[in-house]
């Protein structure tokens, strides 16, 4: 896209223009032509720029700030090149950005369209703070302003009664109230998301409620029913497509490696669900393994049905995958002897010791 401009109210705003400007041969004074590829934001930004730099008032919003905050470091637009330059003005609207969550959400969105700029800035580690501390404050002691929640969640605004404006109580909100608005984000940044907040201490059941409505979101978990179906196919009620199975398979296994170890805080028959789709998209033995650990930790919350798992290997001798249950009920014994000698009030003389691990006879195929 082509600007033609006058170069006199852009080189006294950058630095970078000024430059470029300068370093042009000077044989026709009255045209000069500036090529900018690298610009971030591209087009759409460059034309705020101009405007900015021509005097026009430009309305910065969540979903530009960003975009223009790193054009403007790119262009070099800071104080010394004028008082209340670009620079000043998109970081001082970012601040208020961070205090208002639908806002921040909007804004780490756009941090993907300039993403190695924003991660020069910080942008997107500050928006991730951001959103990290309040997903984990305590909802009786503070008042975020979540503008941008559903209408399910929002708190009710003022009513008109009689002639008279009052305020309405607004609606109790629940713990999970941050979980469908950050399951927008992109994989990379709603993990970095869900680090955040378990360094900060949110409780495990939180997380994993998260992931999971996030694994729910964009994978096929498949329920017993299901389970001899085609996996390629999106969830139903999906709101953006799925990806294809390559992806889908990072993003379990991202999921289950972001899991808390707590046992009991994940579901059992979440976890049986994603060990079904983990087999129907083929994920990593380490994947698989650690979800057959996961089951076999909290076995007795099972119900049996969920454990019938379907054989998806090439070989078909069993309608069910005895190997899998067999290693999961594997793992539930050991969890419960190594729970039962650790209360045990028992004192056995080291003579008398006997060997601790004992595998169980393999199962008969049926």
């Amino acid at each position: 896209m082509s600007f033609h401009l006058h170069k006199f109210p852009l080189l006294s705003r950058s630095r970078v223009l000024e430059n470029l400007i300068g370093d042009l041969p000077g044989e026709d004074e009255k045209k000069c032509v500036l090529q900018l590829h690298d610009i971030p934001g591209g087009a759409k930004s460059f034309l705020l720029v101009a405007k900015f730099c021509y005097g026009v008032r430009i309305e910065l919003t969540a979903l530009n700030v960003v975009s223009l905050r790193c054009a403007a470091e790119y262009l070099q637009m800071n104080e010394d090149y004028g008082e209340g330059n670009l620079v000043t003005q998109t970081e001082s609207f970012l601040n208020e950005v961070f205090g208002n969550w639908a806002d921040t959400i909007k804004a780490l969105e756009t941090c993907e369209e300039v993403l190695p700029h924003a991660e020069e800035l910080h942008i997107v580690s500050r928006c991730i703070n951001s959103l990290a501390m309040k997903a984990c404050a305590d909802l009786s002691l503070f008042s975020w302003p979540m503008s941008g929640l559903s209408a399910t969640q929002s708190p009710v605004g003022s009513v008109l009664w009689n002639g008279i404006r009052t305020a309405a109580k607004p609606l109790p909100m629940s713990e999970d109230w941050w979980y469908e608005d950050v399951s927008f984000l992109r994989l990379p940044l709603y993990k970095r998301l869900i680090l955040a907040v378990g360094s900060r201490g949110l409780k495990p059941e939180r997380i994993s409620g998260s992931l999971m409505f996030y694994a729910k979101k964009y994978l096929p978990l498949r329920g017993r029913q299901s389970s001899f179906q085609n996996g390629n196919r999106a969830a139903p009620g999906s709101n953006l497509s799925a990806p294809y199975d390559a992806d889908q398979r990072t993003l379990l296994e991202e999921i289950v490696e972001l899991l808390p170890d707590q046992k009991g805080v994940t579901p059992t028959k979440l976890l049986l669900r994603l060990l079904r789709t983990s087999m129907i998209l083929h994920a990593s033995p380490s994947c698989r393994e650690n979800l057959e650990k996961r089951v076999g930790a909290q076995m007795d919350e099972a119900v049996l049905e969920d454990l019938l798992i379907p054989n998806m290997g090439y070989s078909m001798e069993t309608l069910y995958d005895v190997d899998c249950f067999q290693r999961i009920l594997d793992h539930f014994m050991l969890v419960d002897r190594d729970a039962t000698d650790s209360t045990s009030s028992c004192i056995i003389d080291e003579g008398q010791l006997q060997e601790g691990s004992h595998s169980l006879t393999p199962m008969t195929m049926v």
